[in-house]
C-alpha cells in the first residue's frame, strides 16, 4: 500500500501497478472519513490505516456502489459500528438489486460488477451539494446513475470515484482507454457522464483523485483535455 497526503486527506493506493484500488482518508477532529471501500480482501489493510491515525472511523462515503468501491464496507462496519455509511438515494436502489432505469435516465443497461442483494444498509442518503463536514457532495452520474464525487474543501480535492481515471491514461469515465480498459467497460452512459465532467471541472480543484491511478495537481487543464476528447470520441461514432 502507499500513501499520498492532500491537506487532512490521504490517499490509500492498493495495487498501484497491477489495478490501482484507492479509497480515502479525511481527518477532522471528531475521527475518520472514509470515501470508498475497495475489495474485501484489502479490508484489513484499510482498517490498519484507519487504527494508524489513531482516530475512530465516524463515516463512510461511497462514490458508487459497484464492487471494487464498496467492498470492504461490511468488515469496516463491524470494526466501527457507529461510522455512518452514506450512498447517493439513486444508487442505494441498485444496492438493494434494483437495476430498473427511471424515466428521465437514458435507458441502456447499468454496468459493472453490481450486487444482487444489499451487502450492508445504508445509514444515510446523500443529495446533490450536502455538506458533510469539509466535504461538499456533487451529483456525477455517468459512470453510474447515482455516482456522486466529493469536494474537500480545505485542500480544495475532489475526489472524482470513476468520473476520471488516470490510469492507463487520463480520460473520463467511458473513454477506452486500452492500458487500462474496465472504468470504460463498466460506464453506465457516456453522454451523461461527459456532461458530469463539465461541472466537476468548473469546481477548479487543486487536485483530483480517482477511483483508479494516481492523483494529480493542478488538473483543470488535464480535465479539459480529457472532455475533449470524450466529445470528439462521440461524434465519431455518430458519425459512422
Amino acid at each position: 500500500m502507499n500513501k499520498t497526503t492532500l491537506g487532512p486527506l490521504t490517499q490509500l493506493i492498493f495495487m498501484p501497478r497491477l489495478f490501482p484500488l484507492n479509497c480515502y482518508l479525511i481527518e477532522d477532529e471528531q475521527g475518520i472519513t472514509l470515501i470508498d471501500a475497495c475489495m474485501p480482501f484489502l479490508a484489513k489493510g484499510i482498517h490498519e490505516a484507519i487504527k494508524a491515525t489513531g482516530k475512530p472511523l465516524t463515516r463512510i462515503l461511497l462514490t458508487h456502489v459497484h464492487g471494487d468501491h464498496i467492498g470492504a464496507v461490511p468488515y469496516l462496519k463491524e470494526k466501527y459500528p457507529s461510522a455512518q455509511i452514506g450512498i447517493s438515494s439513486r444508487d442505494a436502489a441498485i444496492l438493494n438489486g434494483d437495476h430498473s432505469l427511471l424515466p428521465h435516465e437514458a435507458q441502456t443497461p447499468i454496468k459493472g460488477d453490481l450486487p444482487k442483494k444489499a451487502p450492508f444498509a445504508p445509514d444515510f442518503l446523500i443529495e446533490d451539494n450536502d455538506q458533510i463536514g469539509s466535504i461538499i457532495a456533487v451529483a456525477s452520474p455517468g459512470h453510474t446513475p447515482g455516482h456522486f464525487a466529493y469536494l474537500e474543501q480545505i485542500s480544495n480535492t475532489l475526489i472524482a470515484g470513476d468520473a476520471f481515471q488516470s490510469k492507463g491514461g487520463f480520460a473520463v469515465s467511458g473513454t477506452l482507454k486500452w492500458a487500462f480498459p474496465f472504468p470504460a467497460m463498466a460506464t453506465w452512459h457516456a453522454p451523461t457522464a461527459i456532461a458530469s465532467a463539465k461541472k466537476l471541472m468548473s469546481l477548479k480543484p487543486s487536485a483530483l483523485v480517482v477511483g483508479h491511478g494516481p492523483a494529480l495537481l493542478q488538473p483543470v487543464n488535464m480535465m479539459k483535455h480529457a472532455i475533449d476528447e470524450a466529445e470528439q470520441r462521440i461524434i465519431r461514432r455518430s458519425n459512422r
